[in-house]
Order: structure tokens, then C-alpha cells, then sequence
């Protein structure tokens, strides 16, 4: 049994796919962050033009 849970602890094959994981969430997270800020500010600048032409 000892052996078993130190194999256990001493395993770190799946520590990379969860790297990986936790990098890509960070990567999507700031996408959208972006895309919504832009979003908002190209929203103002349709809305001032709109206005302009009126």
C-alpha cells in the first residue's frame, strides 16, 4: 500500500494536460475580455455616427 501511494504522489503525467488547460482558460478569459471591449467601444462609435447623421 505504501508504495502504491507513492507512486502515486511521485506521477506527474497528468500535470501537463492540466497546465496546458489552466493556460488556455487564461488565454479564452482575456479573448473575451477584448472582444467585449471592443464590442462596447465600436457600439459608441456607431452610436455617435448614427447620431451625427440624424
Amino acid at each position: 500500500m505504501r508504495r502504491l501511494i507513492s507512486r502515486f504522489i511521485s506521477d506527474t503525467t497528468g500535470a501537463t494536460s492540466i497546465e496546458y488547460a489552466l493556460i488556455a482558460a487564461g488565454i479564452s478569459i482575456v479573448i473575451l475580455v477584448a472582444v467585449n471591449e471592443l464590442g462596447t467601444r465600436l457600439n459608441t462609435k456607431y452610436t455617435s455616427v448614427e447620431s451625427a447623421i440624424r
